[in-house]
């Protein structure tokens, strides 16, 4: 069941030629990012495009209970009068973050260098999921985290009240834990250090410059070093969030299923660090346009033209992993309409997500008449071909978001309905996601 509504199953079945504007909501990331960094600053930061999943709204709570105004003046508006780096106050109520690892993770490290303490807890799937890749870097700092076995929520974390400056290498490619680090560094005098063997997602890097915090990035041969200077004053700015590339995928890949589709998604987010999704469609062979390139919000984005079109199974380079690591379970699918073999390795870190997506998208499809091989750090997709996808198969989403999307995308293109069994998670980083497939002509629909 999810945490914030009851659960109810969905099914997709086989549609004609998608048409149209999709609509993507904002970046969920970046979201996340805009209302933390607003609450840490001094003055009013407004923000429009902010995407109102259930995961960010659970975001924006945290920041109200730790002592921010947080207002909602309109669709995807909002303004937060920060409290100032090392402002937060000690919250009242237990933080309830929901399905978001992404929200929990970057809330504990802005709190883990101010001396208060705070209580976190989540819905069933992120109380599974590991916490010590973010406390034991907080460690480093001084702040100590109690917890359940194997550092998992419901978790109690004592802030340093005299934090030090650290230098970390990260040991996984994750945005997550270097935001954390990052995050805890800014009320930590001197210099933290953030060293990754793999670049991830630089949203983070590229808001705290963006709010005045003094922050560099050295590119070597073998690693990338970002540097953050403590204790700035970081100054409310206007944020427009793009949209967001992970939620893009979806009727993208969808689009790319389907005989005869054309769309368009205006305004997605192209940030180097993101697109891993959209190079290896290309290689498949997917007709995509990217029109229009601009930057808005201090991030690079694009109009995308997609059309339907003969699709070959590819090897994911390893190394691509961390700038599409949430765009695999949509691409399983994908791969199962492609010709041939779709092979992603590199990919361990999906066994953590909201899910273990490797098992969850292997599972499934399986049971909707697809081959495929699982290792610990693998998923090897065997393609039908165009309308050769059996389905009629009904998946657990786990508890995961993107797991009941991936499946439901392939359910438009699959010779026999998919259903999942529980739709609700969706609600978590893609609340328009029915009502705007439908607006391009996909058969989906509640099943109960």
């Amino acid at each position: 069941m999810s945490a914030h509504g009851q659960p109810f199953s969905m099914t997709a079945r086989r549609s004609g030629p998608l048409r149209g504007a999709a609509e993507v909501p904002g970046d969920k990331s970046i979201s996340h990012r805009a209302l933390i960094l607003g609450a840490l600053s001094v003055g009013e930061t407004r923000i429009t495009g902010l995407l109102e999943g259930q995961d960010v709204l659970d975001t924006a709570e945290a920041m109200r209970a730790f002592g921010a105004e947080v207002t909602h003046h309109g669709p995807g508006a909002w303004s937060v009068h920060g409290v100032g780096v090392g402002g937060f106050a000690e919250p009242s109520q237990v933080i309830d973050c929901g399905n978001s690892g992404t929200g929990v993770r970057l809330i504990m490290g802005a709190m883990a260098t101010t001396g208060i303490t705070a209580t976190f807890t989540g819905d069933a799937s992120l109380n599974k999921r590991p916490m010590g890749r973010v406390t034991d870097p907080l460690a480093l700092f001084g702040a100590q985290a109690v917890g359940r076995a194997g550092g998992r929520l419901p978790l109690t974390l004592v802030g340093a009240a005299d934090p030090v400056p650290v230098r970390y290498a990260t040991p996984m490619p994750s945005a997550q834990v270097k935001s954390a680090v990052l995050l805890a560094g800014l009320n930590a005098p001197g210099q933290t250090v953030v060293i990754e063997r793999e670049a991830t997602r630089d949203h983070t890097e590229r808001m705290l410059a963006g709010f005045g915090a003094q922050i560099t990035v050295e590119d070597g041969a073998e690693e990338r070093t970002i540097t953050l200077t403590g204790q700035p004053e970081l100054v409310a700015q206007d944020v427009a969030v793009p949209r967001d590339p992970s939620s893009a995928a979806f009727p993208v890949c969808a689009a790319l299923m389907i005989e005869g589709s054309e769309i368009t998604v205006p305004g997605v987010s192209q940030n180097p660090t993101r697109n891993g999704l959209f190079a290896t469609l290309v290689e498949m062979g997917a007709e995509i346009a990217f029109d229009n390139p601009r930057e808005e919000g201090g991030e690079p984005v694009a109009d995308l033209r997609v059309a339907h079109g003969p699709l070959k199974g590819v090897e994911v380079p390893p190394e691509r992993a961390a700038s599409m690591i949430d765009e695999y379970p949509v691409l399983a699918a994908l791969a199962a309409t492609a010709e041939g073999a779709t092979v992603m390795r590199g990919v361990r870190e999906l066994r953590v997500k909201e899910s273990d997506r490797i098992a969850a998208m292997a599972r499934g499809l399986e049971a909707c008449g697809i081959r495929i091989e699982e290792t610990e750090d693998s998923l090897t997709v065997h393609g039908t071909g165009a309308g050769g996808v059996p389905g009629g198969a009904t998946v657990q989403s786990h508890l995961d978001h993107r797991i009941a999307m991936s499946f439901l995308c392939l359910g438009l293109a699959a010779r026999a309905p998919i259903t999942v069994d529980d739709a609700s998670p969706i609600d978590t980083s893609f609340p328009t996601f029915g009502a705007l497939m439908q607006g391009l002509g996909a058969l989906i629909e509640r099943a109960d």
